[in-house]
């Protein structure tokens, strides 16, 4: 079963801006509303942003909103998350998956990618 490939990550300083990609099959991006996640030390996984087919429906975690903006590009099979106001709470590895609209963010459908890391100084 296919893994998500997230790339991006890297450190930044507080307040400054990353951009995060993640690519997938065709077939995923067709089928699935896509997802951000994030895993920080001694935490689980939290759900942060997910989009909608074609990018219609948006949906944000309080701890993001109006600071990340994710975005997918269907035609090449790449979600991103436009990270800015970066804070070191949002130090941690951020993760795609894919899933159905109403429960993607408790039951993503595939097997989770290696993530990309970001860290935030402060």
């Amino acid at each position: 079963q296919e893994q998500p490939v997230e790339s991006g990550g890297g450190l930044a300083q507080t307040g400054g801006s990353l951009r995060l990609s993640c690519t997938a099959s065709e077939d995923t991006f067709r089928r699935y509303t896509m997802a951000w996640f994030r895993q920080t030390p001694g935490t689980g996984r939290e759900f942060l942003a997910a989009a909608t087919w074609n990018g219609v429906r948006t949906y944000y975690a309080d701890s993001v909103k109006g600071r990340f903006t994710i975005s997918r590009h269907d035609a090449n099979s790449t979600l991103y998350l436009q990270m800015t106001a970066l804070q070191p709470e949002d130090t941690g590895v951020y993760f795609c998956n894919a899933g159905d609209r109403l429960t993607i963010r408790s039951l993503p459908k595939l097997p989770w990618g290696q993530g990309t890391q970001v860290t935030v100084s402060s």
